[in-house]
């Protein structure tokens, strides 16, 4: 055997012995979500009020202020707006934690599919001085360390202190999934910007990693395209749209946390709002969706809307829908029954042609294509090979898009769609995306899973408590090792319900664990036991 082949063998016996010590540690643990593996004391640190960020030895220079911005915002979310006016004569003897060094390995703050995600936190129990231990081999990572990091950090109303509880830590943590996807919906209603900016605030504290904008639909198309300026005549009103501005703002944002931006656009379906700046897009003035197949003007709608997109979304992939398409008004409009017959193509094979001439102009923008599971059902085997079927209906399609080779994305509706709220958190958690996909080569194609927020109900007012809890019950699932799940959902109850408070004190309107979606506290009594 090798050198290479047995430190390889060696370090997967020494990750299993941690995730064996992770699973033994659970019950005392209030890390959302769990790491790979975790060790810990019972002793308490007190963040010193001058705690500061050490970069030395750290080939990230920050030119760009990501650490630096993430490091700031650990400050906000610890002190959880109190004053922190630390009187050390309550204290004792307790050492004082002076700074976290963070040493990140690449230099580039890239963010991309794949990205490496993984980080080991250290916070020792004594030290002079001490310093916590923060190394990631890209700064994304770094950032997810400091998420854990402030998990372990509380205010102390007595001394007025930030502690660190059960040190010392030692924790190595990384992705079971690359992708971890929220979907959310600014067609069926508008989400201000701000709201948008506060979801993504709360994505990175499950560290969910992608935000799939699901920007335009049969009712309105909210944002602007210039190269198609009118078809933002589709939005609500004048006052419900987002400027180009605006959904580079929504990237940049994201990105700064960690979070890829995934833009989707529904066709040929889903697409009625289209019509209202480009009547022509239409089969009909009296039957408006799916878009006209027979006019070539359509398919350079679609290419001047991808090449808008590829200037602002910077992500590998793009979503092009493909779902629930109706095509009987292309068989009943006289002149496109006529165009259908010319080219020899039926409602179901016209369907086809459209959807795989969509993918070669998103693949001809130096996009990858992700679209809805009924591509794959109808013609699978006609799908760029760089398509990636996203499975929203039936249970056994991961398994059959991976044994023919493509790649995968779960979101099952009896699971993880959040806009059903008779679906319970344990429902969420236990959802698996690996069911029943026994082949590694196959579970490889599995990239990751969704929980997805449909808008027919939800608006600025409810959106976050239809989103939270269960949504983090989901994100467990996603990142956690599989081994370090709870094999019974109430076996985390009591951490889910930590965090879920923890969400309340950063000022995200989580809903309690009990009941569905947007549950309401059902008796008076503290946020941890409800």
């Amino acid at each position: 055997m090798g050198k290479l082949g047995a430190q390889s063998i060696l370090f997967a016996v020494i990750v299993q012995i941690l995730v064996i010590s992770a699973a033994a540690n659970i019950k005392n643990l209030r890390i959302w979500p769990m790491p790979l593996s975790v060790s810990y004391g019972h002793r308490t640190l007190q963040l010193s009020n001058d705690f500061v960020l050490k970069t030395e030895g750290s080939k990230y220079t920050d030119a760009s202020g990501i650490l630096k911005e993430g490091f700031s915002r650990l400050l906000d979310v610890v002190k959880v707006s109190h004053v922190v006016d630390a009187n050390f004569s309550y204290v004792g003897p307790s050492p004082v934690l002076k700074a976290i060094q963070v040493v990140v390995l690449s230099p580039s703050d890239e963010l991309q599919y794949g990205v490496d995600e993984s980080y080991n936190l250290t916070i020792p129990a004594h030290g002079n001085p001490a310093y916590a231990h923060l190394t990631a081999k890209t700064v994304y990572g770094a950032l997810h360390g400091l998420q854990t990091f402030s998990q372990v950090c509380h205010f102390n109303f007595t001394t007025r202190t930030i502690e660190v509880h059960q040190v010392p830590w030692t924790i190595v943590d990384r992705p079971r999934f690359s992708y971890r996807g929220l979907l959310i919906d600014t067609s069926r209603h508008y989400l201000p910007l701000p709201v948008i900016l506060k979801v993504i605030d709360s994505m990175a504290y499950a560290k969910l990693n992608v935000l799939h904008w699901h920007i335009v639909d049969t009712q309105s198309f909210p944002l602007e395209i210039p190269s198609y300026p009118k078809l933002w005549n589709g939005a609500y009103s004048s006052s419900e749209r987002y400027t180009v501005a605006d959904a580079a703002e929504i990237v940049r944002y994201a990105r700064r946390r960690g979070i890829n931006v995934l833009a989707e656009l529904d066709i040929p379906g889903h697409a009625q709002s289209w019509g209202n700046g480009y009547p022509s897009l239409w089969p009909s003035k009296d039957c408006q969706q799916p878009l006209d197949i027979s006019n070539d003007f359509t398919f350079k709608v679609i290419d001047g809307i991808l090449s808008d997109f590829s200037k602002i979304f910077k992500y590998r992939f793009v979503h092009l829908g493909g779902d629930e398409v109706d095509t009987s008004c292309w068989t009943l409009t006289p002149r496109i029954r006529k165009w259908l017959k010319q080219n020899k193509l039926n409602g179901t094979t016209a369907y086809e042609y459209f959807v795989l001439r969509a993918q070669k102009i998103a693949l001809s923008h130096g996009y990858e294509i992700i679209n809805w599971e009924e591509t794959f059902n109808n013609f699978g085997n006609k799908l760029s090979p760089k398509t990636i079927v996203h499975n929203w209906l039936g249970g056994s399609v991961a398994q059959q898009v991976t044994a023919a080779g493509l790649r995968c994305i779960v979101s099952n509706q009896d699971k993880w769609y959040l806009d059903h709220i008779d679906t319970t958190w344990q429902d969420f958690y236990s959802n698996e995306p690996l069911t029943n996909i026994t082949n590694p080569k196959q579970q490889r194609l599995v990239i990751g899973g969704e929980v997805c927020m449909w808008g027919e109900h939800i608006d600025g007012s409810n959106i976050e408590t239809t989103i939270w809890p269960r949504a983090a019950a989901a994100a467990e699932r996603l990142w956690t090792a599989y081994d370090n799940l709870a094999k019974n959902p109430s076996q985390v109850t009591r951490r889910l319900a930590h965090f879920r408070c923890l969400l309340n004190q950063r000022g995200v309107a989580s809903g309690p664990l009990t009941g569905g979606g947007r549950a309401a506290p059902e008796d008076p009594g503290s946020c941890y036991q409800q």
